[in-house]
Order: C-alpha cells, then structure tokens, then sequence
C-alpha cells in the first residue's frame, strides 16, 4: 500500500492498494487520458470520472475492484487534480517495476540447464 499526495500543501493523501493499480491496469484507465497539452488539471480529472461511470454502467460495472477503486480513490473527496497527477506517476514507477521483475523471470526460464 502507497500513499500520495492528494494536495499541495501535503495535508491530504489517498491509499493506494496493488490492488487499485491493478484494476487500473485492467482497465486502461489511465490510457490516453492526458491530452497534447500534457497537463492533468481538473477537467482530465471529471474526464477519467466519466469513462468510469460508463464502465460501472455496463456489464463490466459489476467488477467489485472497480467500484472499490472509485469509492477509494478516484471519488475520493480527497482526489484533485494533483492527485490524479501523482496516482499516474505511482502507477508508472508500479508498471516499470512489474516490467523489470517480469524480464527478470523471462530471463531465468530461458537460462539452459547444465549439469
């Protein structure tokens, strides 16, 4: 579990489960949210809250991780636009993480054995 920081000041912060970022990952959530700009300020915030919605609308909606990641995190009151900003930043620094540990146990199975 993670904290980040939710403000800027550093009095409010969300906790993150591997269990959120793996949802996150599920889902691609946080796919093609930033636009050309590159900021992630309020209205890429509501723009996340929206595909979300559309998700727990549909059938996919009924996936209990889901809701516990927009109860957590996302409809946090506590989520505003910088939290959104370090919540990716997490996820990528989780994402690298799990690539490095995977290429690792890739590298392993294809070690020949020698006796």
């Amino acid at each position: 579990m993670a904290k980040i920081q939710a403000n800027a000041s550093g009095t409010r912060s969300i906790e993150v489960t591997e269990q959120h970022l793996l949802t996150l990952d599920k889902y691609q959530l946080l796919r093609d949210l930033i636009d050309s700009h590159g900021y992630i300020d309020e209205d890429v915030l509501d723009k996340l809250r929206l595909n979300i919605r559309s998700l727990l609308e549909s059938e996919a909606g009924r996936d209990k991780q889901l809701l516990d990641l927009c109860l957590d995190v996302i409809y946090n009151p506590n989520m505003k636009a910088l939290g959104l900003q370090n919540l990716l930043h997490h996820y990528m620094e989780w994402q690298g993480s799990r690539n490095d540990s995977q290429d690792k146990d890739d590298a392993v199975a294809e070690e020949p054995i020698t006796s």
